[in-house]
């Protein structure tokens, strides 16, 4: 046996926060020195932070890149260290390189091979992607260093390299490395959050020990580092296709690291039984070096989920976990004091304050009020403060803005949650003001405004008034305004701008409303991890949603407005993320809701869909920054781009109507006479 004791390290970092970084980087490296570890691998582009968008074009990045590399690498007496920067090559080409450091000597860089380049990545606007089988050289201060495909040979024990999207693809580097006989390949990542992710990775992690013959150590880094991507601190060490040990997902702390101990021998016998091709040995990519591995005994393990990720409420957890801890860092690291949010009694609004609250309830199961308090220490209203109550009250301001049509039912709905929950709760009446602008612009039209001519104008005038109030007080508070807009009111533009969209940050606004009302009862009687309930959603859980902009005898309801939920849930996947024609995705809907809703219902919903989602871009080019959790996300900055002048989809729905009509095929179309 030859065995060796191995860590991954997690990381909360911030884009070009050089100190911050450089710290969480040390204080990791120093904890696995004290935990005996020989080999620790830490996250991508853990040294500049990954989201640096542009700033990866600037000279002045690169160069406080390699400075806090030289400044690591005297921390790394007696262990093996893998972190990750941006170098510009020769070429005036920037990489994305994984820097392996043994005993406070650099040996070489690694470059990324495949660059993420879908959906929130953009990889290939900043870096280029490296060529196989291909080495070079690069100088920092004194020395130069290999840079390329390296594999390394530390005391015999070979090293190599699969950096995040690597690993993603079907010929990933892995196979070259096992043709090379590597030992131990490393994974540092900035792989982002989304729904059941966590499951692919674990699934490439374990084959890819399985079938390469090696132990694999995959790290990710952890938090909402610099806006809209949430990172899940997912770590785990795979050995010869047996998962030895799994990490904390979404901890509030600023470094984690697990260990595990790998026997090399036993993973050699693995390739020992595979033959390979000599051809692929490539010696001039291999780099040399020395190191003492300590004697490790055997230990025996196995990996194991975490308590909250059993059963069947996964989603339900992981999006509670996610925003929870995004409006957090967003909190801190914006250096805002607190949030301030227009509580309506519904459903959106909500969940938002039920989702700051989880942010300190969670935040207390996992590093505690008192690390909790610290971390917000520029806060000082909340330093004295015992209980998550008490912090909530002081970190969370909600304001209800009623008016004429609004109901008694929302009014106590919204009250009895702040209530619940600890929140400062503001009660004003609106209407007056809403009357004020209204006369005012009667006078200059000459003529009264009604619900006949003018509904849209007299509802979107009540949602807009209600804006000012709530971004006074975020002002005086230095607080964020959080905006209560989701994805379904998004796609078909059901919001009004500089009313409910009004705010800094936009947290539900990549989930769907469907969705949304079933995680809301799911909180309310199940609760976080089976004991994080928020009982004060009961009275919202029995409401119908509505926006409460018609008069009361209207009896106005969002679904009335637009169409069920769930229906219009589908038709977004079919259409947008899964990019089919109105016509088909009318097929699909038939199929879907067959015995539910009638035809002519659905018709109605997918040609309206279609039309109010060409309608609205220009909203969805508006909304306040918005956290990512999965690929159905239609946020144009990260994810889903359509122009904001179209055609409409005008010939798609002239075809789709053919169809329902059964029309479909006739006439001369298509014929070509002479």
């Amino acid at each position: 046996m030859k065995l060796i004791k191995v860590a991954a390290g997690v990381v909360n970092q911030i884009p070009m926060a050089w100190e911050h970084n450089r710290r969480n980087i040390i204080d990791a490296i120093e904890e696995a020195k004290n935990q005996k570890v020989s080999i620790l691998c830490l996250p991508e582009l853990c040294i500049t932070g990954y989201g640096c968008e542009d700033m990866f074009f600037s000279h002045e990045l690169l160069e406080q890149a390699k400075q806090s590399l030289l400044e690591i690498v005297p921390h790394t007496d007696g262990i093996i260290v893998a972190v990750s920067l941006p170098l510009r090559l020769a070429n005036n080409r920037t990489y994305d390189t994984a820097c392996l450091i043994a005993n406070k000597r650099i040996l070489g860089f690694v470059c990324k091979q495949v660059l993420a380049n879908n959906g929130i990545h953009y990889e290939t606007r900043w870096f280029q992607p490296w060529t196989p089988g291909v080495r070079d050289e690069i100088q920092i201060g004194e020395f130069s260093y290999p840079v390329g495909d390296l594999l390394f040979d530390v005391s015999g024990v070979k090293i190599g390299f699969e950096i995040c999207e690597d690993a993603w693809i079907s010929n990933r580097p892995g196979r070259s490395l096992h043709e090379r006989g590597v030992d131990i390949i490393l994974n540092p990542s900035a792989s982002h959050f989304a729904f059941y992710k966590s499951h692919v990775r674990e699934r490439f992690v374990i084959d890819g020990s399985r079938a390469f013959g090696v132990s694999y150590i995959y790290c990710n880094l952890v938090g909402n580092e610099s806006g809209r991507a949430i990172f899940d601190g997912d770590s785990m060490i795979a050995s010869n296709g047996q998962l030895l040990v799994s990490g904390t997902r979404f901890s509030y702390a600023d470094h984690l690291i697990i260990t595990a101990v790998i026997d090399v021998d036993d993973t050699r016998l693995s390739q020992a039984q595979n033959k390979v091709n000599l051809a692929y040995l490539f010696p001039n990519l291999r780099v040399a070096a020395q190191f003492d591995f300590p004697y490790v005994k055997p230990v025996v393990q196995r990996a194991e989920l975490e308590y909250w990720e059993h059963g069947n409420h996964l989603k339900e957890e992981e999006f509670a976990r996610a925003v929870a801890l995004a409006l957090f860092d967003y909190l801190r690291k914006s250096r805002s004091h607190g949030f301030v949010l227009s509580l309506s009694g519904g459903a959106d609004s909500s969940a938002i304050a039920a989702l700051v609250s989880l942010m300190i309830r969670m935040a207390d199961e996992s590093i505690g009020l008192d690390a909790f308090k610290k971390k917000l220490g520029y806060i000082k209203s909340i330093q004295k403060l015992k209980t998550v109550e008490e912090i909530c009250g002081a970190l969370l301001t909600t304001i209800y803005q009623g008016t004429q049509n609004s109901s008694k039912d929302t009014y106590e709905s919204a009250e009895s949650l702040a209530k619940s929950v600890g929140a400062t709760f503001y009660n004003i009446n609106i209407n007056g003001l809403v009357e004020t602008y209204t006369k005012l612009i009667e006078d200059q039209l000459g003529r009264p405004l009604t619900w006949e001519t003018d509904d849209v104008a007299l509802q979107n005038i009540q949602a807009r008034v209600r804006a000012p109030s709530a971004w006074l007080l975020a002002n005086i508070q230095n607080a964020l305004l959080l905006s209560t807009s989701n994805r379904s009111e998004a796609s078909v533009g059901y919001a009004t701008m500089d009313g409910d969209t009004a705010g800094s940050i936009s947290p539900i606004a990549g989930i769907d409303k469907h969705y949304l009302r079933g995680w809301l009862r799911w909180l309310e009687t199940i609760g976080v991890g089976g004991k994080i309930k928020v009982e004060g959603l009961q009275k919202v859980n029995n409401l119908q949603p509505t926006a409460e902009l018609r008069p009361l005898d209207k009896k106005q309801t969002d679904e009335e407005d637009l169409m069920p939920y769930d229906v219009l849930n589908a038709i977004e996947k079919f259409g947008i993320r899964d990019k089919l024609s109105p016509k088909e995705v009318m097929q699909q809907v038939e199929v879907v809701f067959e015995g539910q809703y009638d035809r002519d219902k659905l018709y109605t919903s997918v040609d309206r869909f279609f039309r109010l989602w060409s309608r609205n871009q220009w909203k969805r080019e508006r909304y306040a920054p918005s956290f990512h959790v999965d690929d159905e996300n239609v946020d144009p900055k990260t994810w889903c781009r359509f122009p904001i002048l179209s055609s409409g989809f005008e010939k798609e729905l002239a075809e789709l109507k053919e169809y329902v009509e059964g029309n479909e095929g006739r006439g001369r179309k298509g014929k070509i006479g002479f």
